[in-house]
């Protein structure tokens, strides 16, 4: 499979910064980043490079320039990922999750991940009670993280095939089990505890869907997102019927937890 390098100069002044600019680069299909001394580098499959709309995502980003586009060398793009991000243990109450990220997001370094593994240890006593949706498991770290801390049943999607790949493969890694869908929304539940760690737009989009799969008293958690969208998602949640109660913050990051 031919891929194409992209190599851009940043000036990031903040971390969050290039975080918001690699997402926008996966929205257009990019699927692996190499960051280093004001030099990122991004992979894409060449079939699905889209020039124009990667110069205009350029043009709008003060911080970044566009320095060269060229073919790759033919090599196993897994695998050179897997020697770069080694599998690593993250820490939840008494449990240690092991995960191996390949090329999906959520291993539980980052802040929006880690107030999202915060949470579910402070819930630990109520688990067992709850049925969770993980919408956008990544690497299914929080999928796993409430099923070793006890949730009465698990269910995780993502848009992304290697996503649910690697959800199976590190849920297997940590002994449980729990069933993966590929798909764009929310499958149809009663659900206690829905967690969306994704983009700002798509939980605006999807909040009709979480306020009609929660169950009465149930939360619905969001994160992967800034101090200054948080007004238009409370004003989202609340239309639906959702009210804030509790809020977590890390660096720029937010956390909303909100209930039925």
């Amino acid at each position: 499979m031919q891929y194409t390098e992209v190599v851009f100069t940043s000036s990031f002044g903040e971390e969050w910064q290039e975080f918001l600019f690699t997402q926008s680069l996966a929205d257009l299909g990019f699927e692996s980043f190499i960051s280093e001394n004001n030099t990122l580098k991004a992979y894409i499959q060449t079939s699905l490079l889209a020039e124009s709309a990667l110069q205009q995502l350029v043009a709008t980003t003060n911080e970044v320039s566009l320095c060269s586009l060229a073919p790759c060398p033919d090599e196993n793009w897994n695998q050179t990922w897997e020697e770069e991000h080694p599998e690593f243990q993250v820490h939840v109450a008494d449990q240690t999750i092991t995960i191996c990220p390949h090329c999906a997001f959520g291993a539980g370094y980052h802040a929006t991940t880690a107030m999202m593994l915060t949470a579910l240890a402070a819930q630990k006593a109520n688990l067992s009670r709850f049925t969770v949706l993980d919408n956008g498991c990544g690497t299914g770290v929080l999928a796993i993280a409430a099923t070793r801390l006890g949730a009465k049943e698990v269910i995780a999607i993502d848009i992304d095939e290697k996503s649910v790949q690697n959800t199976l493969e590190n849920s297997a890694l940590n002994g449980v089990a729990f069933p993966v869908h590929l798909a764009d929304t929310p499958p149809e539940g009663n659900y206690n505890l829905i967690l969306s760690n994704i983009h700002r737009n798509i939980l605006l989009q999807q909040m009709p869907l979480y306020a009609r799969y929660l169950c009465r008293g149930g939360q619905v958690w969001l994160s992967g997102f800034l101090k200054d969208d948080c007004p238009a998602l409370l004003a989202a949640a609340e239309k639906e019927g959702l009210y804030l109660m509790d809020k977590y913050e890390k660096e720029e990051w937010r956390m909303l937890c909100l209930s039925k």
